[in-house]
């Protein structure tokens, strides 16, 4: 008798594990739907086919747990028992969680329905409203109009500070180059033989200015010659 009943243990764990990856891999499809841009007023067939498979899952892997309960308690093998019943704890609890998580994916696609629903009946009590008060959609357009010369005025207020900012930054930059350069020029000025070295490359960068300008008005004057 005692083989029977351990073949039927392993037969019946093998089915509620793969009832397990089942369940899984539906609440993967399932979760999509509360997050479907946009969410159709009623449930979809897609909606009602997953759920009610899900459904049944849940309610067979039920039925397997109670049948492996079945088996543990007339198991006459303590040491065999002790890892049945951790088994055993395993599934349950792994069927427990996921009753709540279809619980909460559900209560998720309920409540994004509800949003859409009553923005469309929001948006739908506000039409009529204008049709029927030429004059009161007249002034929500004109609001509607200030609201957006508003945010325009917003933006380019903001580019304004922005640009402002940036001209601010480049000044205290400038200022700041400006006391370096002073600072370097103080600090060569203090070196013997600087004042004397940077006059001669002065003059050399003059000296050398008026050849290049009297090289080039030589050359205008040949080709004014000779064109």
């Amino acid at each position: 008798m005692a083989a029977p009943a351990g073949t039927g243990w392993a037969q019946l764990r093998q089915q509620a594990r793969s009832l397990e990856t089942q369940t899984e891999t539906l609440f993967h499809t399932y979760s999509q739907l509360a997050t479907t841009v946009p969410v159709s007023p009623s449930p979809t067939p897609d909606e009602q086919k997953t759920e009610s498979q899900l459904t049944d899952l849940l309610e067979r892997r039920s039925t397997l747990i109670s049948r492996l309960a079945l088996l543990l308690d007339s198991s006459s093998d303590l040491t065999a028992s002790a890892l049945k019943q951790s088994n055993l704890a395993r599934h349950r609890e792994t069927l427990a969680s996921h009753r709540q998580t279809l619980a909460q994916i559900r209560a998720s696609i309920a409540a994004a329905r509800d949003r859409a629903n009553l923005l469309s009946t929001v948006r739908s009590d506000i039409d009529a409203y204008r049709s029927a008060n030429p004059e009161a959609a007249e002034a929500d357009y004109m609001l509607d109009e200030r609201r957006r010369i508003d945010n325009s005025h917003n933006i380019a207020d903001g580019v304004l500070s922005q640009a402002y900012a940036v001209n601010e930054s480049f000044g205290v930059q400038r200022e700041t180059l400006a006391s370096i350069n002073r600072r370097i020029v103080g600090a060569a000025s203090q070196v013997p033989g600087i004042n004397g070295l940077m006059g001669r490359i002065g003059a050399k960068k003059r000296r050398d200015g008026v050849i290049l300008g009297s090289f080039i008005a030589l050359c205008f004057l040949v080709v004014f010659f000779f064109s």
